[in-house]
């Protein structure tokens, strides 16, 4: 990892920690860095963690996400 992905990367992090408790589907996969759908695709086979909000309605833990990135909650 070069010294500006690695500074990304503690960015996005420190944005996530800042942030909400929970993420839509759509703003976790962009922290992932992989499309709308490809985050709803691991949503579905269980590869991205999701709290079920209703038959519909999903949200992402934030501290999951930050797990996923490689950084502690």
């Amino acid at each position: 990892m070069t010294a500006h992905s690695e500074q990304s990367t503690t960015t996005a992090i420190d944005e996530l920690r800042s942030g909400p408790p929970t993420l839509s589907v759509g703003q976790a996969a962009a922290y992932l860095g992989v499309s709308r759908a490809y985050g709803y695709e691991m949503a579905r086979e269980g590869r991205l963690p999701v709290i079920k909000l209703g038959s519909r309605r999903v949200r992402v833990p934030t501290a999951a996400l930050i797990k996923m990135l490689g950084a502690d909650a």
